[in-house]
């Protein structure tokens, strides 16, 4: 029910808005609360002493459990490495490192309160939930273990997330999910609404906010640069929006999911309507600060989409030997097009694969979503039996995909009253697992060292 840390990791680690619904603050950050968030403060308020916002703490006791330096270094590794992020700036190391010993005190707060509720986890599954993690990023698990040590991380910092998602999530079953109760008026509401919107147009995006007092507009527009240039280079956008975002959106990635642009400020709105899927803006000047937007994917509320349409595909892969260099590999490339150029009908893939030693995988029934975005729109423009050009890199070889079938979508249907109330139940699982979070956050003694 919880949105898995391991599916972010694997991407990369809910607000509902059925109908298009979002949380009004999206572009907010957190610590711009009109009133002051209900606090009684003085209006020109004095700092008695010194307050350094440079010093970090590397490590913590959590309730008499101790995070160590080297727990810190170790998640940091691994959580770089896996979302492909070798080497970061130094200026935004010490933020990142500040990011993971919150997630750890986090995660210890809440192995601690599954605990106290007699929740066990246990060894084998733990172990069972690391190979399965593993194979996700097609490894096997001792390879997974050399993998993590070569980071400079350990498979005990990866079973320790998972041991942390496991105890969390039993937690919820026993405390809240039974708890948790949408009516069937709620349920029948929602799919009013998505009658009496059909044809609207929605995006699916995810935000980064940074404020910007004028002092420092310049630094954060340098600083917002740096991160779409990483971006384009390959980082996830969900790293950045979880360490840097400011706005209430950073603990999903900075994802708004699918909104029509009249909820969102004017300068998102004509940002948004300029751009292609997949595609990055930035940064866009707003009131208090920027965004940085990227758009997953756009459609029309119960219309049917063309991306929705599912593909039989044949895949065609040619792998390097080890060592091979950009030259090397982009020579072997135009040898592997030109022979996908020849071509004709699914029907012959296997003998150009026999020619040039390629692998042929088939794969049917694949939704054109599924399919990074600027595949989508190539093979949305292909007829059957053509191939799109080659892709892939000098370390994982080279593919191209032969479109052997599709079925278009003939019709966008509501979805059930049960996939509906599914959704209405986990949204209202996370919001209370959050507040459950934060109490926790709230009443245990931290001492950071």
């Amino acid at each position: 029910m919880m949105v898995s840390k391991m599916a972010r990791l694997a991407c990369a680690c809910a607000v509902l808005t059925i109908g298009g619904g979002v949380l009004a603050q999206q572009t907010v950050p957190d610590a711009s609360v009109p009133g002051s968030a209900g606090l009684d403060l003085p209006a020109n308020l004095q700092i008695f002493g010194k307050a350094d916002p440079n010093v970090r703490k590397p490590t913590a006791i959590v309730n008499d459990s101790v995070i160590t330096g080297t727990d810190v270094d170790q998640r940091m590794s691994m959580t770089l490495a896996l979302n492909n992020m070798p080497g970061i700036p130094d200026d935004q190391r010490d933020e990142v490192r500040l990011q993971v010993l919150r997630q750890l005190i986090d995660e210890t707060l809440q192995i601690q309160e599954a605990k106290a509720n007699e929740i066990a986890v246990t060894q084998g599954e733990v172990d069972q939930s690391f190979d399965r993690v593993s194979r996700n990023f097609k490894r096997t698990p001792e390879q997974m273990r050399e993998y993590l040590r070569s980071v400079g991380s350990s498979d005990r910092s990866l079973k320790r997330q998972i041991e942390g998602e496991l105890a969390w999530n039993r937690l919820l079953r026993r405390k809240v999910t039974p708890f948790v109760n949408v009516s069937d008026e709620e349920v029948k509401s929602i799919i009013d609404r998505l009658k009496a919107s059909q044809g609207a147009e929605e995006y699916h995006l995810r935000e980064i906010y940074l404020s910007a007092p004028e002092e420092r507009q310049a630094e954060v527009i340098e600083n917002a640069r740096k991160m779409i240039e990483q971006m384009r280079g390959g980082a996830p956008f969900e790293y950045f929006a979880r360490n840097f975002s400011e706005a209430s959106t950073k603990a999903v990635g900075g994802d708004l999911d699918w909104v029509r642009l009249g909820v969102l400020p004017p300068e998102l709105q004509q940002a948004a309507q300029q751009m292609q899927v997949g595609q990055i803006a930035g940064p866009i000047p707003i009131p208090g600060g920027f965004s940085i937007l990227y758009l997953a994917d756009k459609r029309q509320v119960l219309t049917a989409d063309p991306r929705d349409a599912r593909l039989s595909l044949r895949q065609l892969t040619l792998k390097f030997p080890g060592g091979t260099t950009q030259n090397q590999a982009s020579a072997r490339a135009a040898d592997f097009a030109k022979a996908t150029q020849r071509i004709n009908g699914c029907g012959g893939v296997a003998a150009i694969a026999q020619e040039i030693g390629a692998e042929v995988v088939d794969n049917d029934a694949v939704p054109v979503r599924q399919l990074p975005p600027a595949l989508q729109e190539i093979v949305l423009k292909m007829q059957v039996g053509q191939s799109t050009p080659p892709f892939g890199s000098p370390s994982d070889g080279v593919r191209a995909l032969v479109l052997c079938g599709r079925d278009d979508p003939k019709t966008a249907g509501l979805p059930s009253s049960e996939a509906i109330q599914s959704k209405l139940e986990d949204e209202r699982v996370n919001l209370r697992a959050q507040r459950m979070l934060r109490d926790l956050r709230r009443d245990a003694v931290v001492e950071y060292r």
